[in-house]
């Protein structure tokens, strides 16, 4: 989750679980008695909306990507949900703006990545981006194929952001290695990009070897990148690269 709480404005971007949204919540009333004035959701899954019934009735303004909605409404089907879910009202499809207090905040959607309704969130004065799932900052990385994503064009977002903005911008992540954090640089944008490149390059070799995907898969670490990984999901790489050979192999 990421926030802004000023004396003119609050806005309050993704919500993870309710348990987690409800803690905020009481935190937040200790800091302001001010009416939230915008929630966003960068996208769909779980732990980014399964707080949305705590913090979108207490928001002015909720925005999501019109993807994230739609993702959010089928995945609720397929797990019968429905009942559970509570969904941003407003939704775009290219760029959102709001003036909020002395702040700007611009949602951008800049095609498939983690998924295919990922929204980038710029407080422009503040100059503070939060990135979403578009980062897992040193940290295996789930590629949500079911839901649009696209590792090539992941890659190509991140240097697309990374040229938008400077040395001087924070970015927040929302995963991270915890040796690592979750908050940044844009240089950590390139990291990611590397170790995307890295499995696509992985499998695409391995592939050139004859190996099948289930091969492919019995690699837990990258070589070149040992510290993406984490011991509480140590099949995380072995995901992706099942992700990056598939994305591979022609239909």
């Amino acid at each position: 989750m990421g926030w802004m709480i000023r004396p003119d404005a609050v806005a309050v971007i993704d919500s993870q679980f309710r348990e987690q949204a409800t803690e905020f919540v009481a935190e937040f009333k200790t800091r302001s008695s001010r009416k939230m004035d915008l929630f966003i959701n960068t996208h769909h899954h779980r732990d980014h909306t399964g707080g949305n019934g705590v913090l979108v009735p207490l928001s002015a303004v909720t925005v999501a990507h019109e993807n994230s909605r739609l993702w959010q409404e089928r995945s609720a089907v397929e797990r019968n949900t429905e009942s559970e879910q509570v969904y941003p009202e407003t939704t775009f499809s290219t760029e959102w703006t709001m003036d909020l207090g002395d702040e700007v905040v611009r949602a951008n959607y800049y095609g498939p990545a983690h998924t295919s309704g990922d929204a980038v969130v710029h407080f422009e004065r503040a100059d503070v981006v939060h990135m979403g799932d578009l980062v897992f900052n040193r940290y295996p990385c789930f590629i949500d194929s079911d839901s649009g994503a696209s590792i090539a064009g992941w890659i190509t977002l991140l240097e697309n952001v990374h040229g938008k903005f400077t040395d001087e911008t924070v970015f927040i992540f929302g995963h991270g290695n915890p040796e690592y954090g979750v908050s940044g640089t844009r240089a950590d944008l390139l990291v990611m990009r590397d170790f995307l490149s890295g499995l696509l390059d992985y499998a695409r070799g391995k592939m050139a070897e004859g190996l099948t995907e289930d091969q492919v898969a019995e690699t837990v670490r990258l070589p070149a990148f040992p510290e993406h990984y984490s011991d509480g999901w140590k099949n995380g790489v072995s995901n992706a690269l099942r992700k990056a050979y598939q994305e591979l192999t022609p239909d």
